[in-house]
């Protein structure tokens, strides 16, 4: 099991959590990540969550080691102070150049048995996520794929549940592997071809250390089962290209020391 030791003062843990795991317990879930956490970490006697990534998504996840430190994190994210890219797969061929901005309201519902799921609605709260495209796959029509897959870099502006999700299956892009938004008869014949999670990954986080003030950042590497569908996709890229991925595989494994790229620093969709 790999950890990183930090010091108290660091006041915080950057964690890379894996697809299906939920952050928390609830709703059918006898214990989450930040419960695992605090029985793997027993002498550390405040671990509270700063934020939270949906269960399917894999990727950035920051756990406060303090008071002073979560106090500062919740102002920050309240504030829109950290900046957060995803990286997305999503069924079809996006062809818009450039950064495309996504401005849809999300009117959140909640069913009686606690299920989530939100909607794009006029009275909506405000919500953008600013999308560019990094590459494209060809898919394989024969075998029920669509013909294009694209991998985008989606940089969130604000935090509304399911945003991500739910903005890219508005403008017709669903995710892959999207239990809630995305293609449903498409999810069945890929899931049957290998592809057995939701294909959204947290990747890069850029905020302010919460004791130290000094800007930071932090990026998780695209997950091996992630990688391997884009592995062929440099034949047609058009703004970059995927990171070399590393699985993450305990939940209390920090991200490499914290820092692959960045300010120097000490480190919801």
């Amino acid at each position: 099991m790999r950890r990183r030791k930090g010091s108290k003062v660091d006041g915080w843990l950057i964690l890379d959590k894996p697809a299906g795991l939920a952050v928390h317990g609830g709703s059918g879930v006898a214990a989450g990540l930040i419960e695992r956490l605090r029985a793997a970490r027993p002498d550390d006697r405040f671990l509270e969550l700063a934020h939270r990534i949906d269960r399917e998504t894999s990727g950035l996840l920051i756990v406060a080691r303090s008071r002073k430190a979560l106090l500062s994190l919740h102002r920050q994210f309240a504030e829109g102070v950290p900046r957060k890219h995803y990286r997305a797969l999503v069924a079809g061929r996006w062809a818009r150049p450039g950064m495309t901005p996504l401005r849809f309201p999300l009117e959140r519902l909640e069913a009686a048995n606690g299920d989530r799921r939100v909607r794009v609605a006029a009275g909506g709260a405000p919500a953008e996520t600013r999308v560019t495209l990094l590459s494209h796959r060809p898919g394989d029509p024969g075998r029920g794929q669509p013909a294009w897959f694209s991998l985008l870099d989606c940089h969130l502006l604000t935090g509304r549940t399911h945003q991500i999700r739910v903005h890219l299956s508005h403008t017709g892009f669903p995710i892959v592997g999207d239990p809630k938004y995305g293609d449903f008869t498409l999810n069945k014949i890929l899931q049957k071809q290998g592809y057995n999670r939701m294909f959204l990954h947290a990747f890069s986080i850029s905020l302010d250390h919460p004791i130290e003030g000094r800007r930071v950042q932090f990026e998780a590497p695209l997950p091996a089962a992630f990688q391997r569908v884009i592995e062929g996709v440099a034949r047609d890229t058009t703004a970059g290209s995927a990171n070399t991925a590393t699985d993450a595989t305990n939940v209390d494994s920090p991200v490499n020391g914290g820092r692959r790229a960045g300010a120097g620093g000490g480190g919801h969709s």
